[in-house]
């Protein structure tokens, strides 16, 4: 009986080969746990060449049905890997910028600027903008804009790589980038096109391009202004375009307050503007969008389809990241700022009194080189204001530094609350400078 159920068992077994067999015979545990660990490789060893045998013959298959997928849970990525992908043949390139932040569409102008001198090709990418304010790259912001109002009210401020003069951007105004060899670049041929496109769905518009290369309304009002950065290989003009934009805070936060202020920096040229929905209601961005990317492509020989691209994916634009992190940086924004001075004269009121105050400062690289401050009365002690003066020396020109160093000095000063007051009422002065 023992040996039927012994063949039984060994029948049942008889597809597992010659370990079990040595196994049926052998006593010793460590050579059972052996021959068992060798076993279980051999069928992973097996499984494995199964499953390699069936991905080559199943993988183009595999591969087919995910772009499928991908592409329609992911179109925008897709799209655009598909388009960078066959522009590397010379082919142009039709981009529209998902994001509306300033800092990652001026870092996507960077990348594409540096992949456009890899492969030697063209785009044109439009974009659209929060409410930002934008700066040439030798530009002084606190010339050019109102530093103060634009923190109040939200709007970001930024300096771009190439020269030229300040903007304001909103989601009324639409930006154009055109990327090009540095033999290709044509800002006069940009502006003809962008001219062409407004015609050609507006014929009673008059537009026309300025010695300057800007684009003006009935001969009097401007409703684009153009910079551009050409590099060793290659090169970018980009462009705005005025649809529907807030001119009452275009107007109040590109007005600097300062007026002792002294600097080299390259100067903005003030220009009256205008929305084109001023002059045609029908005219919104997405219809001048449509008609620009429709005169691109019919000039370069596309069918006229988008590629929308997100410049906050680092997956697709290996990089990218660094170059917005950058963007944002206040060594970049501030740190940049050609040297200047700005002497300011300022009133404090005290009591039915005003006491003047004049305040000097050299500032390099943002950061304040000098600064001495003049009180003309005994209302504040001279000794406190020239210890304020010692200790901003070496900081950055901005008001939360500022902020700091007033606070140590307002606690000194805190068992005397009419010396508070007044000292407190400096340091706001101080701090609304910058």
């Amino acid at each position: 009986m023992a040996l039927t159920r012994e063949r039984k068992r060994g029948s049942e077994n008889s597809s597992s080969d010659v370990p079990h067999k040595v196994l049926s015979h052998c006593n010793d545990r460590r050579c059972r746990r052996t021959w068992g660990r060798r076993e279980r490789r051999f069928a992973e060893d097996r499984s494995i060449l199964k499953a390699f045998v069936f991905c080559s013959h199943a993988m183009p298959l595999l591969e087919a049905a995910l772009r499928t997928v991908w592409g329609a849970l992911c179109p925008a990525r897709y799209t655009t890997l598909a388009a960078l992908g066959e522009c590397q043949a010379g082919g142009p390139l039709l981009l529209q910028s998902l994001s509306t932040d300033i800092y990652q569409n001026l870092a996507l102008e960077d990348w594409l600027h540096e992949y456009v001198q890899t492969w030697g090709g063209q785009a044109l990418l439009l974009w659209r903008n929060g409410p930002a304010v934008v700066i040439g790259r030798h530009q002084n912001p606190w010339r050019e804009c109102n530093l103060k109002l634009m923190r109040e009210r939200g709007v970001q401020l930024s300096r771009r790589r190439s020269g030229g003069g300040t903007v304001y951007h909103d989601l009324g105004n639409i930006n154009l980038t055109f990327f090009t060899s540095r033999q290709g670049y044509d800002r006069r041929g940009n502006l003809e096109l962008l001219i062409s496109a407004l015609k050609g769905i507006r014929p009673h518009l008059d537009v026309m391009a300025t010695d300057r290369h800007d684009l003006l309304l009935n001969r009097a009002f401007k409703i684009s202004g153009t910079a551009s950065k050409i590099g060793r290989t290659s090169a970018y003009h980009h462009c705005t375009l005025l649809c529907n934009s807030d001119r009452s805070t275009l107007s109040s936060v590109l007005q600097s307050p300062h007026q002792g202020l002294k600097t080299n920096a390259t100067p903005s040229t003030p220009a009256r503007v205008k929305n084109l929905c001023e002059e045609d209601p029908t005219l919104t961005c997405d219809v001048l969008m449509e008609a620009i990317a429709a005169e691109y492509a019919k000039r370069h020989g596309l069918r006229g389809q988008i590629m929308l691209i997100d410049p906050r994916d680092d997956l697709l634009l290996p990089g990218i990241g660094k170059f917005t992190q950058e963007l944002k940086s206040w060594e970049w924004t501030y740190g940049r700022t050609p040297k200047f001075s700005i002497s300011h004269l300022f009133s404090l009121h005290h009591d039915v009194n005003e006491e003047e105050v004049k305040l000097n400062m050299s500032i390099n690289h943002g950061r304040i080189e000098s600064c001495s401050i003049e009180v003309f009365s005994e209302w504040l002690p001279s000794t406190m204001c020239d210890q304020l003066a010692s200790d901003l020396i070496g900081n950055r020109f901005c008001p939360t530094e500022t902020m700091v160093l007033a606070s140590a000095h307002l606690r000194i000063c805190s068992v005397d609350n009419e010396l508070h007051n007044r000292w407190n009422a400096l340091c706001e002065q101080v701090m609304a400078i910058m």
